[in-house]
């Protein structure tokens, strides 16, 4: 955690300095998605707000090295990332490896289509009803089984 934290702070500010921009210009940072807390503590040590930086795990939960291309797509698709702005997207992983990148957007704005909103929106629903549900499942299961290790006491 401490690694973690101390990392995405230091690549973020050393990757922007040479860039020749300072942190406080920075539009979006793209963290990998490992917890909250790392992106939180992230934060609070550059001094920005959190809503600068693309969170994505209440969603998808850590996706490894997926974390980031998904992060961007999904900043894209809001309409977060737009021609001109300053990004950095800033890693780590195993064996205390990390890496940043500073970018300025370029590309035309996505126009995402609302049949692709949509469908989004609806697996969105239908993963969080399916957790919901796995959680009850196995909720109801602790209750029976609890049941069942009474009567056998008795």
């Amino acid at each position: 955690f401490r690694f973690a934290t101390r990392v995405m702070a230091d690549a973020t500010r050393e990757v922007a300095a040479q860039a020749g921009i300072g942190v406080q210009d920075l539009d979006v940072i793209i963290p990998h998605q490992a917890n909250r807390r790392i992106i939180e503590a992230a934060a609070r040590g550059l001094d920005l707000p959190l809503d600068r930086f693309v969170v994505n795990l209440d969603r998808y939960g850590n996706t490894s090295s997926a974390s980031i291309p998904i992060a961007a797509c999904e900043a894209l698709d809001a309409g977060r990332i737009a021609p001109g702005d300053r990004l950095v997207m800033v890693g780590f992983g195993a064996g205390l490896t990390w890496g940043a990148l500073a970018l300025e957007w370029v590309a035309p704005e996505r126009k995402v289509s609302t049949a692709r909103r949509q469908r989004r929106r609806f697996w969105t629903w239908t993963a969080r009803i399916r957790s919901w549900l796995l959680r009850l499942q196995r909720w109801i299961e602790a209750l029976i089984y609890r049941a069942s290790v009474d009567e056998d006491e008795e």
